[in-house]
């Protein structure tokens, strides 16, 4: 009875997630020029921007516009524009000011999720295909 029991307990404790949950949470500011990006780890968010690859906030946290057809999102281009680190958030500022009334998405790639054995059960994920998450917006 002590075995069943214990097992019982490495079995709960083993399946608890070890990662950490971030939140991501999207703004804007600037009279809705600038997009303000908060959540993300600030200690990986200082490591990435060391990278000189160009572009290489464009693979982690996409901005687009949404189509009429929301079933068409996987095939818009991506919005361009710059992103700065400024205190502990990521900043986007596009390359063409955001239109009025346009409904636009941020794409982040969760990079940290799906890696195991498990994630690819538990999400029903097929693999190679990243997660992410999309974040609606409208000026």
């Amino acid at each position: 009875m002590k075995r069943r029991i214990l097992f019982f307990v490495l079995f709960l404790v083993g399946c608890q997630s070890k990662t950490r949950q971030n939140t991501i949470h999207i703004s804007l500011v600037d009279n809705g020029k600038i997009l303000k990006i908060a959540g993300l780890d600030y200690a990986i968010m200082q490591e990435i921007n060391r990278d000189t690859t160009t572009n290489i906030w464009q693979n982690l946290i996409q901005i687009y516009r949404m189509p009429t057809d929301s079933d068409l999102k996987d095939f818009q281009p991506i919005q361009p524009g710059k992103y700065v680190i400024k205190n502990s958030s990521l900043i986007f500022s596009p390359d063409t000011p955001f239109a009025l009334h346009q409904t636009y998405f941020v794409r982040y790639y969760q990079y940290d999720k799906g890696s195991t054995a498990w994630d690819y059960i538990k999400n029903n994920q097929k693999p190679g295909k990243k997660q992410y998450i999309d974040l609606i917006f409208k000026p």
